[in-house]
């Protein structure tokens, strides 16, 4: 029993050593990950944007490859959910309540200050919707991708336990379920923990502002101690629940607001403008997705390229073993390849959609309209840059509100999601964990968030997670050669398994059994045929009788 709590008791000790330095010296951890920070990003940014551009490369081979009609599973495993519920959760449980956030924040920031060329301009409109999507697409989600196809073949498909750790059996074999396993346990612990408090304590601000906006209620500690403590009441009592239950109806929930949110923006906003956003943006991003993943500016300072992309691609790798988890945990019975497009190109598409109908707008009013306010609003609070934009629409108040809500079931379904994997984790990989760990973890949680808002720990938090980005995009690294070895062995087996059923079939005693049971076949219609005949010669006997007589 000891032994099967070490995770759990070490990952907790861990947590809490990191953040009690967040409580208790948050500038000194801040002044700490941020000089981490820019040693990688001066010494080590090529890495995290090579690394990020294997995992896409590797995700492609494999789904377009003969590993991709390999079953995530048994090969009479079907999907657990419908693709649209499927598709919701990896929303709900990834980066559905960070569009939320940045939808028009970020598009207009890099309008404001893009990474070349003059601000305000019909350039840098272009460019700051070019560069939204490299850090929103293919390159995000495959880094969830890598993590998510390689849990759920050796969990699903070899039997092997729900952590991370299983993904290199075939390099260390069973020294998985040993130290080496435990340590890298540990880690995708540390960095959820982190991610998920850091999350939830960013997506607090945004709710207190929204309110603010709305009912004049005071920005505060108080009120966003309220905030957090009611939500995490939602999350943990969903949570128990389990996946078929609460999680997957709010998942459902979840998709229905952000349609209905983005229908009506889209509708009352710029509607002609937004559609040329779109398909420009997905040219442009096409046309120079290899040089904006591999840019680096090794002529300049590359300040702009560290505090967006490779910030976004590091909080991407840090994320990553949370989302691609729960990606796992909700995936058996898809093959490979379904994975791929399903994991990849759908959200992507999703959420370059949204930034085009939020920050495309956003963009339109400023450089068309001349509401420069809405620039300032983004410059000055980025918490409250999406209620001010609702200004400018119809039915604002409205807008806002349904904005506020989506936010709330984000926060909870991320929340959920975040808990479920830290219980997998902790219980040696239990697909379905008790409820008093996930109980654990979502208290743990909800009172790291509060703290960390309480103390200004945030920010050193946030910093501190993507620099984790390093050894967590070694271990992927090492985690796309061990998946590719157990495919290969496994496509090994199934190729070997096709050709002996054939070589039986040609066998001198096959044949004879074929011989014989062709032999019985050919009796048995001939016995089916045989009334027939014996009718028609009746008949036949019949008529000849009739003419005698006559």
């Amino acid at each position: 029993m000891r032994d099967k709590k070490t995770v759990f008791y070490s990952s907790l000790a861990v947590s809490l050593v990191l953040i009690s330095i967040g409580i208790f010296a948050p500038k000194q951890l801040e002044n700490f990950s941020n000089s981490s920070l820019s040693f990688i990003y001066n010494n080590l940014g090529w890495f995290i944007l090579g690394s990020v551009f294997i995992f896409f490369v590797f995700c492609i081979y494999i789904g377009m490859s003969k590993f991709g009609h390999i079953r995530l599973g048994d090969d009479d495993d079907r999907p657990e959910y419908k693709t649209a519920t499927w598709i919701g959760m990896l929303f709900s449980a990834s980066i559905g309540i960070s569009l939320v956030f940045w939808g028009v924040a970020e598009p207009v920031s890099y309008y404001i200050d893009p990474p070349f060329g003059t601000g305000y301009s019909e350039e840098s409109a272009k460019t700051a919707m070019q560069f939204v999507f490299l850090h929103w697409g293919v390159s995000a989600w495959a880094c969830y991708a890598v993590i998510g196809v390689s849990l759920a073949f050796f969990q699903f498909r070899k039997k092997l336990p729900a952590s991370l750790s299983s993904v290199f059996y075939p390099l260390v074999g069973d020294k998985i379920r040993g130290t080496f396993g435990k340590t890298i346990d540990v880690i995708v612990i540390l960095s959820i923990v982190i991610g998920i408090a850091t999350s939830l304590g960013f997506g607090t601000l945004q709710v207190n502002s929204g309110m603010n906006y709305l009912w004049d209620v005071p920005i505060g500690i108080s009120t966003q101690a309220i905030i957090i403590i009611a939500v995490s009441i939602i999350y943990v009592v969903s949570t128990v629940s389990g996946l078929q239950g609460a999680m997957k109806h709010l998942s459902n929930l979840n998709m229905l607001l952000a349609f209905v949110l983005l229908g009506l923006v889209l509708i009352f906003g710029p509607t002609q403008m937004i559609m040329k956003i779109f398909f420009q943006g997905i040219g442009d991003y096409a046309q120079n997705f290899i040089s904006m993943s591999f840019r680096t500016e090794p002529y300049g300072d590359g300040s702009w390229i560290s505090s967006w992309t490779l910030f976004y691609f590091g909080w991407w790798i840090a994320w990553a073993p949370l989302v691609g988890s729960f990606v796992a945990r909700i995936s058996k019975g898809r093959t490979i390849k379904e994975f791929m497009f399903g994991a990849i190109f759908i959200p992507v598409l999703g959420s370059f959609t949204w930034f085009s109908v939020m920050g495309g707008s956003a963009i339109a009013f400023i450089q068309n309209a001349g509401e420069t306010a809405l620039a300032t609003a983004v410059e000055s609070d980025i918490t409250s840059a999406l209620f001010i934009f609702f200004e400018y629409l119809p039915f604002s108040v409205f807008l806002s509100i349904l904005a506020m809500v989506l936010v709330i079931v984000f926060f909870i379904t991320s929340a959920n999601s975040a808990v479920f994997v830290l219980g997998m984790i902790s219980e040696n990989g239990n697909p379905n964990p008790s409820h008093l760990t996930k109980i654990v973890w979502g208290v743990i949680i909800a009172a790291i968030s509060v703290v960390l808002i309480m103390t200004g720990g945030l920010a050193g938090l946030q910093s501190a997670l993507v620099a984790t980005a390093i050894p967590i995009a070694v271990l992927m690294l090492f985690m796309c050669y061990s998946t590719f070895i157990g495919l290969k062995e496994e496509a090994a087996i199934i190729s070997g398994g096709e050709a002996k059923e054939k070589v039986e079939l040609f066998k001198p005693e096959k044949l004879k059994e074929t011989k014989k049971d062709l032999a019985i076949l050919a009796e048995v219609k001939e016995t089916k045929k045989e009334p027939t005949i014996l009718a028609e010669v009746e008949e036949t006997r019949e008529e000849e009788m009739l003419v005698t007589n006559k």
